[in-house]
């Protein structure tokens, strides 16, 4: 069974099978204007859906980082960092890609174990 939280036309926000949780890229919405801001939203937004899914940030399995300008990779880092459970961290890419917006630094795929 596939359960889907916050269904669009387009996509959801959230899919969990078999045990897995999928996470939607997530972006800043809020108008953060700098990478720091932006990251700490996005990663509010994942402990947020992470937890509608009864799982949280130290069962990730896997993260994918997109980021606007690879410039932003060491700001960005400072508040992964912080973020991430020490001895629980993800498999993670991260690359440079053309973002949907361009107002958006940083958009966080995620994968993880309910």
């Amino acid at each position: 069974m596939v359960q889907r939280f916050d269904v669009g036309a387009r996509m959801s926000e959230m899919a969990v099978h078999n045990g897995v949780c999928y996470l939607a890229g997530q972006v800043a919405v809020e108008g953060e204007p700098d990478i720091e801001g932006q990251t700490r939203e996005v990663l509010a937004n994942i402990d947020a859906l992470l937890a509608r899914a009864g799982t949280d940030k130290s069962r990730i399995l896997h993260a994918q980082i997109f980021l606007a300008d690879i410039a932003d990779f060491p700001a960005m880092n400072k508040v992964w960092d912080t973020w991430v459970v020490a001895n629980h961290t993800p498999t993670r890419a991260t690359v440079q890609a053309a973002l949907a917006r361009p107002e958006w630094k940083v958009e966080i795929v995620i994968t993880a174990a309910l």
